[in-house]
């Protein structure tokens, strides 16, 4: 293991970070608020750490190659200290006076999980609130993977970043060059965030608060500006619009990369596409019907509201129009299982991913039809490629792994205190990148009240989320220290 190597690639992500909190400053001395000395320290303290980070790791000669078990460590340390050191703009401010609660604010931000213990955002400064949301924009698509285009200096070797950061189950590059591909995923991003931001403005919403919106919709993040969330605006029009947008960040990018350049059924003839999408309309559609009549007595408003609520949790984006703790327990316990699903592969979803879950569908039918058929051979397949049982293997575990964690979890939780619905919710919300849950950290709560302890049991699960399980547990294991 070459840690300065490591130390290297941390610290010329964490000076990327402190130059990302001008964007912040700027608004700050726009709008002359409070915040403008917090930021600025903030960028002081996370630049020079950054640069003494750098000086201090020699520059390796020769090849830069990063191994895999490099690339691991370097992504669930960078992510760490990202983690810590974007806290800082949030513990230098007067709103928080906790190290914990900003920690807890700033990796709910990066890992785009919205989860907040925030109680009076809208007397918040701008600039802070403008930070809360540019983090979740920044991490949406990953700030490894922003860096693989803008800085080539990494290193040949930022393959193993790559795989440890994007969040799917097999990673492919775009382009030959990996810097060529990050640079695509990013160009893709950015152009939907900037459409996101005129179509609201074309609603009538403020410019600062469309911008915000934007920067947590495309990640899926969910953080807002008003404490309402979505529902503030009691908008139909600006509920479609971000409904849309919340779609569009659910879908592998790659598959717009591939609608931008004219193949017009990549969508269609995409497995998992079909399964999101069909299940996102099947969902959408028995919600409506739960609805109608018991909560809502118009069938628009009943599938307006529904549509929301089951586009928002199953792309794990976490704004509300509604307190869905208050729909029929149908309602709830379906909205309770998307948390699991989750989005597609390749997307900045969260939650287990719609193509883990047809692999695990297609590989326990296989084993009943072997029981069946002995003899026979199947393959499991997607798009009409056979997945490796390796991957198959990998898929499993990934699962079991999620499932177990989010038991133990939940218990370590319940045993600090909170009740049970809460201790649920909040561990699959935040193991999900969701944001809100159920219990007391409803859509219509926050996480303050919940114990020192468990809001750092619950950032250690957002990482997990964010970083799909293995990047982060896999540094636990002794065997992966061993050479």
């Amino acid at each position: 293991m070459r840690w300065q190597f490591i130390a290297r690639i941390i610290g010329i992500l964490l000076f990327f970070l402190g130059l990302s909190m001008t964007a912040p400053l700027l608004v700050s001395l726009h709008y002359d608020d409070l915040s403008r000395d917090s930021f600025i320290r903030s960028i002081v303290i996370t630049m020079v750490a950054g640069l003494i980070l750098i000086l201090l790791s020699k520059k390796q000669s020769g090849d830069d190659y990063i191994n895999q078990k490099e690339g691991m460590t370097a992504v669930a340390l960078a992510w760490t200290g990202i983690g810590l050191f974007g806290a800082l703009p949030f513990y230098l401010s007067p709103e928080f006076t906790s190290f914990t609660d900003a920690f807890f604010e700033s990796v709910s931000g990066f890992t785009t999980t919205g989860s907040s213990i925030m109680t009076t955002i809208e007397g918040t400064t701008k600039s802070l609130l403008f930070w809360r949301s540019f983090i979740q924009w920044l991490g949406g698509m990953g700030i490894i993977v922003l860096s693989l285009a803008i800085l080539p200096f990494l290193g040949v070797g930022g393959i193993q970043l790559y795989k440890a950061e994007v969040p799917s189950p097999v990673p492919d590059k775009l382009a030959p060059r990996l810097s060529d591909s990050a640079k695509i995923l990013w160009g893709v991003y950015a152009v939907f965030t900037l459409l996101e931001i005129i179509f609201l403005l074309g609603g009538g919403m403020p410019l600062f608060e469309a911008a915000c919106h934007a920067f947590t919709t495309m990640p899926t993040g969910g953080f807002s500006p008003k404490n309402a969330s979505i529902a503030h605006y009691n908008s139909a029009y600006f509920d479609y619009v971000i409904v849309v947008f919340m779609i569009l960040a659910g879908i592998n990018f790659s598959l717009h990369y591939q609608m931008l350049r004219g193949k017009t059924l990549a969508f269609w003839e995409d497995t998992e596409c079909r399964f999101f999408l069909g299940l996102l309309l099947g969902l959408t559609l028995l919600v409506t019907w739960d609805l109608y009549g018991s909560v809502y007595t118009s069938i628009k408003d009943a599938f307006r509201f529904a549509s929301f609520q089951i586009t928002s949790i199953l792309t794990t984006t976490g704004f509300a129009t509604a307190d869905y703790e208050k729909f029929p327990g149908l309602s709830q316990v379906i909205l309770f299982v998307c948390m699991f699903i989750g989005a597609s592969a390749g997307s900045t979803g969260g939650g287990m991913k719609c193509a883990r879950i047809i692999a695990c569908y297609k590989y326990c039918y296989r084993e009943l039809f072997k029981i069946i058929h002995p003899r026979s051979i199947s393959h499991v397949k997607i798009n009409n490629t056979v997945i490796p049982d390796k991957v198959l293997r990998s898929i499993m575990g990934f699962l079991t792994l999620y499932i177990g964690l989010f038991i133990v979890s939940s218990l370590l939780l319940a045993g600090m205190g909170v009740d049970m619905m809460t201790a649920l919710g909040a561990v699959a919300a935040c193991i999900g990148n969701i944001g809100p849950g159920f219990g007391s950290v409803g859509p219509t709560e926050n996480f303050a009240h919940l114990p020192v302890m468990g809001k750092w049991l619950l950032a250690w699960c957002m990482l997990l989320g964010r970083l799909e399980i293995y990047t982060v547990i896999i540094l636990f294991v002794p065997e992966f220290w061993k050479k």
